[in-house]
């Protein structure tokens, strides 16, 4: 039906090319996320797109956007919305392909979510006795460096 809608736009933190976390709110101006929101739009509009999309910006000391990656699919960088928002990236997908209305993409909370990288995953049974954290392990068998074994989202009350 040409809806569209968008998640809060996360602030994304790389090392060697890996993502390491991703922080909403972003630490951007209301501006900017308005500008990142529409840029979105257009390219939704242009490739006449259905489902969930990633679009990664990297911003300028001016406030200039630049697109960075465009993800056709649900992604890494959208992970803590299953724990924060009240419709997961998946859901939205879903429905979005399904034909069904899109949920809300509003947050119940401020997040961090960071990936667990190798190794990283055996510090899961410590994460699991913070309060206020979610975790989420992708049942992968060996741990390499490198690679993604997991995530979690420390969430926090929605700031002023």
């Amino acid at each position: 039906d040409g809806a569209l809608s968008a998640y809060d736009p996360a602030e994304n933190v790389h090392r060697e090319g890996i993502l390491r976390s991703s922080t909403v709110p972003a630490r951007i101006s209301a501006a900017t996320a308005d500008a990142a929101r529409e840029a979105a739009f257009a390219i939704l509009k242009a490739l006449d797109y259905v489902g969930v999309i990633g679009v990664e910006f990297f911003v300028l000391g001016n406030g200039a956007l630049i697109v960075n990656e465009i993800a056709p699919r649900v992604h890494n960088s959208g992970h803590w919305t299953e724990a924060a928002c009240h419709v997961s990236q998946f859901e939205q997908h879903i429905r979005a392909i399904a034909g069904l209305p899109l949920g809300a993409t509003t947050r119940h909370s401020d997040c961090v979510m960071e990936n667990l990288i190798g190794d990283e995953v055996l510090a899961a049974p410590r994460l699991l006795a913070e309060p206020n954290l979610v975790l989420h392990l992708y049942g992968k068998a060996e741990a390499r460096p490198g690679r993604k074994m997991g995530h979690f989202t420390r969430l926090n009350p929605i700031s002023g």
